[in-house]
């Protein structure tokens, strides 16, 4: 029975078929185009191309029956119109070297062919210098429609019905929030990417939000992700081995839960890249809890011909030429950020005559919070070699720190230090102490506090610094955590938040869990949310600061247990709730 196959099957391969153009046009479509969010991209992507200063996004249903973009750019002559729909046709590349040196978002010209092979197509356009403008329509790659028109200037296209001859790629599409979601986080991408054009996107005739042309990056972060998350932000400003880094980052304190809020955009492309994203937690190693995360939005420059792009249909991956640099400089553009902001010590990496050391730099009268200078690094260092920053880190020897002789601490092991270059700061990253024995009563005695943030204490192994806000922090998740009833109070006037569609769906699919947290919401009045009451442990806070970030890890939808979900939520409510650096602490708390 082992040579017998169960499953029936033809022998093909005596005769060679050439496919028939509507069947090789689906094929190729199917690399291009997944699903609404991968349409909406590639039209926004040739609205900003256009020119445009304004863009304009709306969908129905997700997207799988209604997409409609609409910009202000340069729009197409009468001539070009039907030719936008050939394959590989193009204006962006004209010769081979130009695919060495692309500066455009566009490029493949597979976009509006492979979207009309799969969907019915309207599209009218008029460029600024003709009288008239075009109106064309095309379902399944057969033109219906060419002719002149009145229009404004610019594009309108629309595109309807999508996959309605692929059946089967339409089974795997996912319910119309979801998909809607994912549409507007790729006009969010763009949105961020180019700060200096307006977008607005429509979602079943809702605005869901809207950007100015301000060409300010953090107006734009406000606008897309409120004024707590940008208010959680430092700037990122850097440049070297050719490379420039620019945009914000989180401070430490703020990391996230998940990966989601982390943006990277190469020459203002936005792409998903392993190296970036291990490179920006490498800066932050030992800065945050373990299960955090940084959050970002950074703009990697680097020269077109030193990047490949056309990697994938989808141009969301990219590969470096000179990937060493482009890490190293991201690593070094993130910790020369904490220097700026106060939020880590000044080091330099100097060159001796005879022995290479590491000599980190300090203020012995600011104690930690040292003052703000960049730190600088010899060309010497890295110039012509292949080892990389952390093997020539490992290779030197120890250095002692002034600050920890003057704790009388003594100095961590270069082993310890090469692995995380900030290890001296023993506050950043508590060293953990051995369970004492039963019989070994635990000794703790408060010496003071610095700088309102972190606690002083002598214990059974010596000094032991402590952030006060990451252990009060676990305290109450603990509490919350073990609490079977959480005791609510209710507000004496209600709060109101105005949702979107999709945050509205998430909280209506999550009352109960809302109910176990001890918050009581109503949801009569949509697409506006009521809280009635809090958990106590929300007095005297911003409530809702506090609920806004709840509702996000709600509505997100990229956690389906409930379990993980319920912990995230109560990390957010206590870190929101627990003491903050800065503030002012009793000896008895």
């Amino acid at each position: 029975m082992s040579g017998i196959s169960i499953f029936p099957y033809r022998r093909v391969g005596y005769m060679i078929n050439l496919l028939d153009k509507s069947i090789f046009e689906l094929i190729a479509a199917g690399e291009v185009i997944e699903r609404p969010a991968s349409v909406i991209k590639e039209l926004v992507e040739n609205a900003i191309d256009a020119g445009a200063k304004r863009i304009t996004v709306e969908i129905k249903n997700g997207g799988i029956r209604f997409m409609r973009v609409t910009d202000d750019g340069c729009g197409m002559s009468y001539e070009d119109v039907p030719l936008a729909f050939l394959r590989h046709a193009t204006s962006k590349v004209s010769a081979k070297d130009d695919l060495d040196k692309i500066t455009t978002l566009g490029f493949r010209g597979e976009a509006l062919a492979s979207v009309s092979a799969v969907s019915r197509v309207e599209l009218t356009t008029k460029r600024q210098e003709d009288n008239l403008g075009t109106e064309y329509r095309i379902c399944g790659s057969v033109e219906e429609v060419y002719e002149e028109c009145g229009c404004a200037d610019g594009t309108n296209i629309v595109i309807r019905d999508l996959f309605y001859n692929v059946p089967a790629r339409r089974k795997f599409l996912r319910n119309n929030n979801s998909e809607a979601a994912a549409v507007i986080n790729v006009v969010e991408k763009a949105a961020l990417s180019h700060p200096e054009i307006a977008f607005q996107i429509i979602n079943n005739g809702n605005l869901e939000w809207n950007t100015p042309a301000v060409n300010d990056l953090f107006t734009t972060i406000r606008a897309l992700y409120g004024k707590n998350f940008a208010g959680d932000m430092i700037p990122v400003e850097y440049y070297d081995k050719n490379v420039k880094i620019y945009g914000y980052t989180v401070k430490p304190l703020y990391a996230r839960n998940r990966r989601k809020a982390q943006n990277f955009f190469v020459n203002k492309r936005y792409v998903h890249s392993l190296m970036l994203r291990r490179s920006i937690e490498e800066a932050y190693h030992s800065l945050i809890m373990q299960g955090k995360f940084p959050a970002c939005v950074l703009f990697i420059e680097v020269d077109p011909s030193l990047v490949d792009v056309n990697i994938h249909p989808a141009k969301a991956e990219v590969r470096f030429a000179n990937e060493r640099d482009v890490n190293n400089t991201l690593y070094f553009a993130i910790k020369n950020a904490f220097i700026q902001n106060g939020l880590l010590y000044d080091f330099r990496i100097e060159q001796e005559t005879e022995d290479i050391s590491l000599k980190p730099k300090f203020d012995n009268d600011l104690f930690f919070n040292t003052q703000a200078e960049t730190f600088e690094t010899k060309a010497e260092l890295l110039d012509d070699t292949d080892i990389s920053l952390t093997e020539y880190i490992e290779t030197k020897k120890p250095i002692p720190s002034p600050i920890l002789k003057q704790l009388e601490i003594p100095s961590i092991s270069q082993k310890n230090f090469s692995k995380h270059i900030e290890a001296d700061f023993r506050y950043i990253q508590p060293v953990k102490n051995p369970v004492p024995n039963e019989e070994e009563k635990l000794f703790i005695n408060v010496l003071g506090e610095f700088n309102k943030s972190y606690i002083l204490a002598e214990t059974n192994n010596g000094l032991t610094i402590i952030d006060k806000h990451a252990a009060h922090e676990r305290v109450l998740y603990e509490k919350l955590k073990n609490e079977t009833d959480i005791e609510s109070q209710f507000l004496l006037h209600p709060l109101k938040i105005l949702l979107t569609k999709s945050e509205f769906n998430g909280i209506k699919e999550n009352v109960n869990l809302l109910e176990n947290l001890g918050f009581s919401v109503d949801i009569s009045e949509e697409p506006v949310l009521k809280i009635t009451s809090v958990p106590q442990i929300f007095e005297d806070l911003d409530i809702e600061a506090v609920f806004t970030e709840i509702i996000k890890n709600i509505a997100d939808g990229k956690i389906s247990v409930q379990s993980e979900k319920y912990d995230d939520i109560l990390h957010t409510m206590a870190c929101k709730a627990a003491i903050k650096a800065r503030d002012i602490t009793s000896s008895e708390e």
